[in-house]
């Protein structure tokens, strides 16, 4: 079939970027509301330098369900780093599905 290599659904996907600022003590919190957001597709999180800290690619909805306790090694990573920071930016991006045909 000729239409494999090009899907009609792959230029609808479109993503976005959104930078929240959160204290350390509310970061473990704020990654596991964001992980449990099936359009969250990675979170990263950064010193208010720009450093890079953390980065995390995730699956759909990763830390929602039973999941959680297989994440509980990155929780407990990152949990670290919040007792170490007082202030972290959170980049999260996310997919935006287009659902209209035409556009």
């Amino acid at each position: 079939m000729p239409d494999t290599d090009k899907n009609p659904e792959n230029p609808k996907k479109r993503t976005w970027t959104e930078e929240i600022e959160v204290a350390g003590d509310q970061l473990v919190k704020r990654v596991k509301e964001l992980a449990a957001d099936a359009q969250v597709k990675r979170i990263r999180i950064t010193e208010p330098d720009g450093d890079l800290v953390l980065e995390v690619p995730l699956t759909i909805g990763a830390l929602a369900g039973g999941a959680v306790v297989l994440a509980a090694p990155l929780l407990a990573v990152i949990g670290a780093l919040a007792a170490f920071v007082t202030k972290v930016k959170i980049e999260v991006v996310r997919d935006k599905d287009e659902g209209k045909a035409g556009s």
